[in-house]
């Protein structure tokens, strides 16, 4: 598949050809596809490029979805990946992706690029509830590019009650909304 700025091996494009335009520097890599170097990295792209990883029953979540919405630098080595309906999906297995298996509601996603990517609100709530630092600090890069997003995860967070980690997410979105606010 190749759309305009992206190129995927094994469309019009073999792997040998994509790697000996990257290091002639034609090329560079983005996310699962290669796109111009003087093209504009954009969220559009980025959500794009994931295309073969994530099909239209799975939606971008956590790392992958800060990623795509400028919260981080580079792509994470396995992107994740959601239930974009609610029904249970079947052979989901792949080793570019780990499969968090819930659905994501509508109000909770949103095509970017033609990809299913859970909205930066729901990344932040989805990432100030892990324990893991490197997700913690994608919350934190994630709030500041999208200072908007805070106050609304903050409330999804507040909604459930019976939500695992809820009080460290409540946390550090607190935290992040009251440095948003000085």
């Amino acid at each position: 598949m190749t759309t305009r700025f992206l190129y995927f091996a094994g469309s019009d494009l073999s792997p040998a050809e994509l790697s000996a335009a990257r290091l002639d520097g034609h090329i560079v890599e983005v996310g699962e596809a290669y796109m111009p170097f003087d093209a504009v990295e954009t969220a559009e792209l980025r959500a794009r490029s994931l295309s073969a990883v994530a099909p239209p029953s799975l939606t971008i979540s956590h790392l992958s979805a800060a990623w795509v919405h400028g919260g981080r630098a580079e792509p994470p080595a396995r992107h994740a990946v959601c239930r974009t309906e609610s029904s249970r999906l079947h052979h989901v297995f792949d080793r570019r992706r780990v499969l968090h298996d819930r659905a994501i509601p509508a109000a909770d996603r949103a095509r970017i690029g033609g990809i299913w990517v859970t909205t930066p609100a729901r990344t932040l709530a989805d990432l100030a509830r892990s324990a893991d630092e490197h997700q913690r600090a994608a919350a934190r890069a994630l709030a500041r590019v999208a200072p908007e997003a805070v106050a609304p995860a903050l409330a999804w967070i507040e909604a459930r009650e019976r939500l695992p980690h809820r009080r460290r997410a409540s946390a550090l979105l607190t935290a992040l909304a009251s440095v948003r606010r000085t």
